[in-house]
C-alpha cells in the first residue's frame, strides 16, 4: 500500500531544499487569502491559503507564458504569410516580364509590331519593319535599308554563332527571317546575304549619282 504523503507543513519547504531562495507573496495575494480564511472560517495567516494563493500565481504566470507563445507563433505565421506573398508578387511579375517579350519578339525572327513600340518608348528608338519586297520593288530608300542591314549582319569579319548546341538557329540567324531572306545556318549562307546587301548598296549608289 502507498504510503500516504504527510501534510505540507509537516514537509520542508521545497524551495530550501534545491537551496533556491522563498517567494513572498503580494498584498493583493495576501489579502485575498486572508478573505478565502475567513470565508473557510479558518484562522489567518495559515499556510493552506497562502499555497493557495501562490498556486494562483503559478498558474497566472504560466498562462502569461503560455499567451506570449501563442502571440510569437501569431507573429511568425503572420511574417511566412508576408513572405508567400512577396515570392507570389515576384513570380507573377517575372511571369508577366516573359510574356512580354515573348510578344515582343518574333519567334520565327524579329520583332513583332508590339516590340518595336516597346523599343520606342524604353529607347527612343524608331526601329521599322524589315524590308521584304522583291528587289524590283525596292524603293531607293529600301535598298539603302536592307543593304545596310546585311552587311551589317552577316558581312562583319567574325560573326556571331547561327546555331545553338542543339543546332537551332539563334536570334541573330533568325533576324534574316524579318528581312524576308532564307535564315543562315552556315557562314556561307551568311555571307552570301551579305553579298546581296552589298548588290543593294552598289545599285543605291549609283542611283543617287545620276
Amino acid at each position: 500500500m502507498a504510503k500516504a504523503s504527510r501534510s505540507p507543513w509537516k514537509r520542508q519547504n521545497p524551495r530550501k531544499r534545491a537551496g533556491k531562495v522563498s517567494k513572498h507573496l503580494s498584498p493583493a495575494q495576501k489579502s485575498a487569502a486572508k478573505a478565502r480564511a475567513r470565508r473557510a472560517g479558518r484562522r489567518y495567516p495559515n499556510l493552506v491559503d497562502n499555497m493557495r494563493m501562490a498556486a494562483k500565481k503559478t498558474s497566472k504566470s504560466k498562462s502569461s507564458k503560455a499567451k506570449a507563445s501563442k502571440t510569437k507563433k501569431s507573429a511568425k505565421k503572420k511574417s511566412a504569410k508576408k513572405t508567400r506573398k512577396r515570392t507570389a508578387k515576384k513570380a507573377a511579375k517575372a511571369s508577366r516580364k516573359r510574356r512580354a517579350s515573348v510578344q515582343e519578339k518574333d519567334p520565327r525572327g524579329g520583332l513583332t509590331a508590339a516590340g518595336r513600340k516597346a523599343f520606342a518608348r524604353k529607347q527612343g528608338a524608331h526601329l521599322r519593319p524589315g524590308v521584304t519586297k522583291k528587289e524590283s520593288d525596292m524603293t531607293l530608300q529600301e535598298m539603302r535599308r536592307k543593304g545596310s542591314w546585311a552587311v551589317r549582319f552577316y558581312g562583319r569579319a567574325k560573326l556571331p554563332p547561327l546555331v545553338d548546341a542543339k543546332g537551332q538557329p539563334t536570334g541573330h540567324a533568325l533576324s534574316a527571317h524579318a528581312w524576308g531572306e532564307p535564315v543562315p545556318k552556315t557562314v556561307a549562307a551568311a555571307r552570301r546575304i551579305a553579298a546581296k546587301g552589298e548588290r543593294l548598296l552598289a545599285r543605291y549608289r549609283r542611283a543617287k549619282t545620276k
